[in-house]
């Protein structure tokens, strides 16, 4: 067969998954599992090549394969031919689940399309967390998306919460579903915001409280951090207070040496953007800022400003201070006073608008020492009325020009 085969085949495309399989294990296969890899394989085959000395060489194949069963091999074919999985994705996913008939799996997935779940959420739910395929969906699947509809969750949410974060689905309802989303609203206040904060970070409702979240919580109020700015950590960024307790304290410790005040949102803001990098990231973003000329001190004036700034990668971080100071002839000084700028996208804020800004100069129609900072922080809609619609008339193209640095970036 490989003689006949192989050559043709090549490498990549939508052989490559069945040569990975042959190349890196499949001598350890059971014979069925491997019959239901060589039908797909050879589907591709046909379907591609058309070589007819296909079908001699897997019918010989399957003959000889499946005169030794095994239970595994209709679970793996069913997620292929039901589920769309390739081949070494069902393989991986039959070592989680076992099925001899359709039966429970087709409920299961009959389940999830009745209540809205598209193809490939299920597809995904399924491919991370197998075993769901042999829940019983009114006992177990039922009672958890009831609860998040009696709690203001949308169809469409429950959907998206779900197929990104299936192990939801293992957890109990009345030991952690239920106790995290209680937790959370009287944390956060309202179910409102409780579901926001699920949606941005859907892990929120299966950590162990006790553990990742109660401590962190109580450090920041013990170092006199506004409720509100905790809620407003959670809310925003979740994530954030899902960290280990002692690496969490260190990260308080930093900011308070730093100097940042915890009465004020900037507080929480570092801690944000410090828990997400270690120090080897910090030191190469500070590097790249440096390259600008600005000094470790001014750096750390615009993180005290704007925290987010240095959570921008390294790349972000030459673009556009490369933009301010080669292309509009600014001073690096701008990112200190100003380094929420870097917050804002180069491709899609900043360029379009300093071409209008640059065209209206040009003709006399603003002043040269025009204070940038505001164009670029102003919402879109305020933009156009300010800088675009008054101006038709003496530069006609002006629109046409914003428009098409916003579709055609420099």
């Amino acid at each position: 067969m490989e003689t006949e085969v192989a050559p043709s085949l090549g490498k990549g495309g939508e052989f490559q998954p069945y040569l990975e399989i042959a190349k890196d294990g499949g001598s350890n296969l059971s014979p069925s599992v491997v019959v239901v890899v060589v039908k797909q394989f050879f589907i591709v085959v046909l379907r591609l090549k058309g070589n007819l000395s296909c079908v001699h060489h897997y019918t010989l194949m399957s003959l000889y394969f499946s005169s030794t069963s095994n239970q595994h091999s209709f679970t793996v074919s069913y997620l292929i031919n039901t589920c769309g999985f390739f081949p070494e994705v069902a393989l991986s996913a039959s070592k989680s689940v076992n099925f001899e008939t359709p039966y429970k799996a087709d409920s299961v997935i009959g389940f999830f399309k009745n209540h809205g779940f598209s193809q490939s959420q299920i597809s995904n739910i399924i491919r991370r967390h197998p075993a769901v395929l042999l829940s019983d969906p009114q006992n177990t699947l039922l009672p958890k998306l009831e609860f998040f509809q009696s709690k203001g969750f949308t169809t469409s949410d429950i959907a998206t919460v779900l197929s990104r974060n299936p192990r939801i689905l293992e957890r109990s309802l009345k030991n952690q579903i239920i106790p995290s989303f209680v937790f959370f609203t009287n944390l956060l206040g309202t179910n409102e915001n409780t579901i926001t904060a699920i949606k941005r970070y859907s892990a929120i409702l299966i950590v162990k409280l006790d553990t990742f979240v109660v401590p962190n919580v109580n450090l920041l109020r013990e170092n006199g951090v506004p409720e509100s700015n905790i809620c407003a950590l959670i809310k925003k960024t979740p994530i954030a207070i899902m960290t280990d307790s002692i690496r969490f304290k260190e990260i308080v410790e930093e900011v308070k040496e730093m100097g940042f005040n915890p009465l004020r949102l900037s507080f929480i803001q570092a801690i944000f953007a410090m828990r997400g990098m270690n120090k080897s990231t910090w030191e190469r973003k500070f590097s790249a800022y440096k390259r600008w000329g600005l000094s470790e001190e001014e750096i750390l004036v615009a993180f005290g400003r704007s925290p987010h700034c240095i959570m921008a990668s390294e790349d972000k971080i030459m673009k556009v201070m490369g933009f301010f100071i080669n292309k509009m002839g600014l001073e690096p000084s701008l990112i200190v006073k100003c380094p929420g700028l870097l917050t804002y996208s180069l491709e899609k804020r900043l360029i379009p608008r300093a071409s209008v800004i640059q065209v209206l100069q040009s003709e006399g129609l603003v002043k040269k020492d025009f204070y940038l900072p505001t164009v670029f922080g102003c919402a879109e809609e305020l933009f156009l009325k300010k800088f675009v619609m008054p101006y038709e008339k003496e530069t006609s193209e002006l629109l046409q020009l914003y428009k098409r640095k916003l579709n055609f970036p420099e």
